[in-house]
């Protein structure tokens, strides 16, 4: 389809979940996408390590999208530009920080002749047919963090991207009150927020105020090795920690590739100026424990990150008992196990750890409920589409809306077709809107067979059968049995001598046509093993059957 003479919503990805935000708006023809980002896979997706939004309804209609305008610089934002971008073939537009992140990641793909990438000042603005889009910059967790004011023929769109409200960001200068002020009273049709804190009866906090939390906190570990671990990506905290070491007497140690990409993109961005020179690891050991302040990265317990290293004694940077890591970083749904297991790694070696709910230094990238209601009053939409948020968060940012004042507000998840105007909210269609998966370099349904069957293999193991059956049904080999996941151990030989004898059983129990039928010889055979193994360990296994030539 495409869009009349009308204002629509569709969101791809990040509506329903925390991440992989892909968000289209349509009129008079022509679609532009807000943001390519991708989510990191859960233990539902055994083997896989990146989760993206299906793009099939926008691919088919890839002749009238326009552009790909980019919020920010976050993974769940930008995160599956690389995957995507090229066959999509429209032109990216970032600010300056965002840009060079992007770029660097086409070029790691090989794209970067293939993909347009724009570069927009900050606040600057462009036109895409008809959506005329200027950027407003809004304090977030990384450098220029963006909203935008999408501007239609049929009404103006506020789309916040990630934000929250902060009078002491330490990077970048973000709108005013009265600038967003100003926005409200040009007319707002609609506002589509971030929900990520909506259940937060908080303010999210001030950098400013972590920057208090953290000098304090590391004056304090005077005399011992420090590490801080905090998300490579927030570069105002980078700058906060540098300005920290040199407050405290230490010298800065970077042990992570992506805080070094960082850190580069942010200089040639115009961030971090009087970011000091960094010891190289290789000499870190040499200076005094109470002279040297690590930023580290792996705070979300990444098992290859430094910190995993550094918690396992093999990284560079050695940690002795009383020695200290603070985390400057909250720990993402999901991660906690992963996390828990360095904590008590480190502890176990008599580290000592710091974390948020023992000092101020962190503070969340995203909105609380007071903050939501100052953006309301400052914006005043006729409709409010939260996104960003499980169906939870968006549900409960309806309500506060609706109780806020704002007339109109809708709830809607990944593949639904918002016609925001005329006469809107209202839902007219529902569109494709899955997911797929990387596994290793293909791209792949999520809900496909491979990974129902390693589900399927990770919770009861695999046992596969071999043998030959002649022509006429009879049985002409032995039969073969190896295990994989299977809990017997010691008792294997005695199973694998069972089970043969089941099978052989169920074979000769089988009749007539059905002696030669080879699917109705694997379902005996299947059925035999599984209830075998029922027996011996509680659980059906995945049985895989394999027919052998009779010579074989």
């Amino acid at each position: 389809m495409k869009p009349g003479k009308e204002l629509l919503f569709c969101a791809l990805g990040g509506s329903g979940e925390i991440g992989m935000n892909v968000n289209l708006y349509g009129c008079d023809g022509k679609w532009l996408m807000v943001d390519l980002g991708m989510t990191f896979a859960d233990p539902w997706y055994p083997g896989i390590d990146l989760v993206f939004a299906d793009l099939e309804f926008i691919e088919e209609r890839s002749k009238d999208l326009l552009g790909i305008v980019l919020t920010h610089a976050h993974e769940d934002h930008i995160g599956a530009v690389p995957y995507f971008a090229a066959e999509l073939g429209v032109p990216l537009y970032a600010t300056p920080f965002t840009a060079r992140l992007v770029h660097e990641k086409l070029v790691e793909a090989g794209i970067d002749k293939d993909v347009e990438l724009r570069v927009i000042q900050n606040d600057g603005s462009l036109e895409l047919g008809p959506f005329a889009i200027r950027y407003v910059p809004l304090a977030h967790s990384i450098a220029e963090g963006n909203a935008l004011v999408i501007d239609t023929p049929y009404g103006r769109v506020f789309h916040t991207g990630d934000w929250k409200l902060d009078d002491a960001p330490q990077i970048g200068e973000p709108a005013t009150p009265a600038e967003l002020t100003a926005i409200g009273d040009a007319g707002v049709l609609a506002l589509v927020c971030d929900s990520t804190n909506v259940f937060n009866p908080r303010p999210s906090g001030s950098e400013g105020a972590v920057r208090d939390g953290l000098l304090e906190t590391i004056a304090g570990l005077k005399g011992r090795r420090v590490v801080v671990t905090t998300f490579a990506s927030n570069v105002a905290r980078l700058q906060t920690l540098a300005w920290v070491a040199g407050q405290t007497g230490r010298r800065l140690v970077v042990a992570g590739r992506s805080l070094d990409r960082i850190i580069g993109a942010a200089k040639a961005s115009g961030y971090l100026q009087d970011f000091p020179d960094c010891v190289p690891m290789d000499r870190a050991m040499d200076l005094p424990r109470g002279e040297v302040l690590v930023l580290a990265t792996g705070g979300q317990g990444e098992p290859r990150a430094a910190l995993a290293r550094i918690a396992s004694n093999s990284h560079p940077i050695k940690l002795e008992a009383g020695d200290a890591v603070v985390f400057s970083s909250r720990q993402i749904p999901g991660n906690e196990l992963a996390i828990g297991r360095i904590q008590n790694s480190l502890v176990a070696d008599g580290v000592r750890l710091v974390t948020d709910k023992q000092s101020m230094i962190h503070v969340s990238g995203h909105p609380g409920r007071p903050e939501l209601i100052e953006l309301y009053k400052w914006i005043r939409p006729e409709i409010l589409v939260p996104v960003h948020g499980e169906v939870r968060h968006m549900d409960e940012q309806v309500r506060l809306g609706l109780s806020e004042g704002i007339p109109r507000a809708i709830l809607q998840k990944n593949g639904d077709l918002i016609r925001l105007a005329p006469n809107g909210p209202h839902k007219i269609k529902q569109v494709r809107a899955g997911r797929l998966v990387l596994d290793g370099d293909i791209i792949t349904p999520a809900d496909g067979e491979a990974l129902g069957a390693r589900r399927k293999l990770a919770q009861t193991g695999l046992i596969t059968v071999a043998l030959a059956v002649s022509l006429e049904g009879k049985q002409v080999s032995g039969i073969d049995i190896a295990t994989i996941g299977i809990p017997l151990d010691e008792d294997m030989d005695a199973f694998i001598a069972e089970a043969q004898t089941d099978v052989a059983k169920a074979l000769t129990v089988l009749k007539g046509d059905r002696r030669r039928d080879r699917e109705a010889i694997a379902d005996a055979v299947r059925l035999a093993i599984r209830r075998c193994g029922q027996r011996w360990f509680g659980k059906k296994a995945a049985v895989q059957l394999l027919f052998q030539p009779e010579n074989g």
